[in-house]
């Protein structure tokens, strides 16, 4: 297919395709869907060979969150029957992150529901930071706190962060209808004042909310403006009781086609398979370790993922495997422009080559990663998109029945008794 020659072609010397080639590979049939993975993973797999990083999430602070994002179960009102707690202490943030930095993770993304934060809040997640580092030597830290103001990434930078997450979400254009309490420009600003800071940007999106193609490509071109160093892509989880419980709209061979999409957009940054992919590609996730080289260990925010050693099993059974935290997780161009990738050693790119650096999440729908909420809130339905051309043809389910059996809400781990999966 020429589509995909011309692709993996740009991929491969970092060129940026148009948007008329990322929408023809979302357009792409069934029929073709493996050529369309087999073409992305070359691009994967020349910056970033057939390594694999985990990262894991502790959530800091869950539920109660003054904001109105209709995608997540942590907003204020939320009818979602997920854990409710205030601040971790760090010494219990500390044994949180410990078990994911046993099952192999490399980053710890600590992340708080919330606007965004206060000087105080800055001042115990600082605390939580040191507390993390000083037990475990070389792991990587990303901060997903919300809405930063002056000065806020700086101190962060200063108590050892190395990474901040604040994802767009979707694209510009449909923004109002999934959030009003605050602005696109608002997220946008947060990312910059992280890179302004030194941080290693991460930022992402969500799918399944309803967008078009358009606004799919629309939000990963903006990404691409951005310059993160790390995009986590999500799918929503539609909680039963949210406004958007009723959106299942993917299948598992879209969010194929998206994750490469990302990919060829994105060639040489650190692509995150993150929240809701044990629901909507089920069987088919071995499939997207060909298209992504990052995914979160075990739980997410406010929903559970697949237990620990089955992602460290799937890994494995697929050809790929973990990342060493020795490791640099981004190409050498990238890495040294951060100053040797979050404090690690930059080794040369290429197919196979040691390389790199990225954050955490923002789980969409109760999956959750790194935002200021990770699940679904409770307010009126909005319609994210209008139905048009290159909107999805299909609900994911057979006649369009939801899988609520395939939704579960955490309740182990961090802030509850019980030991976390990692």
């Amino acid at each position: 297919m020429d589509l995909l020659n011309t692709l993996v072609d740009k991929g491969l010397r970092r060129e940026l395709p148009t948007r008329e080639e990322a929408l023809a590979v979302l357009a792409t049939s069934d029929d073709e869907l493996l050529d369309v993975v087999a073409a992305a993973g070359k691009v994967r797999r020349q910056w970033f060979g057939r390594r694999v990083k985990l990262n894991y999430l502790v959530n800091l602070k869950s539920g109660l969150c003054p904001e109105d994002c209709s995608y997540c179960s942590q907003r204020l009102g939320s009818k979602a029957g997920i854990l409710k707690y205030t601040w971790l202490k760090p010494e219990e943030a500390s044994k949180a992150a410990a078990a994911g930095v046993a099952g192999g993770a490399k980053r710890v993304c600590l992340v708080a529901s919330g606007r965004g934060p206060t000087d105080r809040d800055v001042d115990r997640v600082t605390k939580t930071i040191e507390a993390i580092k000083e037990e475990n030597e070389g792991i990587e830290v990303c901060a997903c706190l919300g809405l930063l103001s002056d000065g806020q990434a700086d101190r962060l930078r200063t108590a050892g962060a190395d990474a901040y997450n604040h994802n767009l979400n979707t694209s510009e254009e449909t923004y109002g209808a999934i959030t009003t309490t605050h602005t696109y420009a608002d997220r946008v600003e947060t990312v910059q004042q992280a890179q302004a800071a030194g941080l290693s940007a991460c930022s992402g999106l969500i799918a399944g909310m309803g967008e078009s193609d358009k606004d799919l490509v629309d939000v990963v071109f903006a990404l691409r403006d951005l310059d993160p160093d790390s995009v986590p892509v999500n799918f929503l989880i539609p909680f039963e009781g949210t406004p958007l419980a009723k959106e299942w709209n993917l299948t598992p061979q879209r969010c194929l086609r998206i994750l490469a999409m990302v990919r060829f957009v994105c060639p040489d940054v650190e692509v995150r398979l993150a929240g809701g992919r044990e629901v909507h590609l089920r069987s088919m996730q071995p499939l997207a370790l060909h298209l992504v080289n990052s995914i979160f260990l075990g739980d997410y925010l406010t929903s559970e993922g697949q237990a620990g050693q089955a992602d460290l099993d799937m890994i494995a059974d697929a050809g790929f495997e973990v990342e060493g935290a020795g490791t640099t997780t981004l190409p050498r161009h990238r890495a040294d422009a951060l100053g040797g990738g979050c404090g690690t050693p930059a080794e040369p790119a290429g197919c196979g080559t040691q390389e790199s650096a990225g954050c955490g999440s923002h789980g969409g729908g109760g999956g959750g990663g790194c935002g200021p909420c990770g699940g679904h809130g409770e307010q009126e339905p909005v319609a994210v998109a209008d139905a048009d051309a290159d909107a999805p043809a299909a609900r994911s389910e057979a006649n369009g029945a939801p899988r609520t059996d395939l939704v579960a809400v955490r309740r182990r781990g961090a802030g509850t008794d019980l030991a976390p999966n990692a």
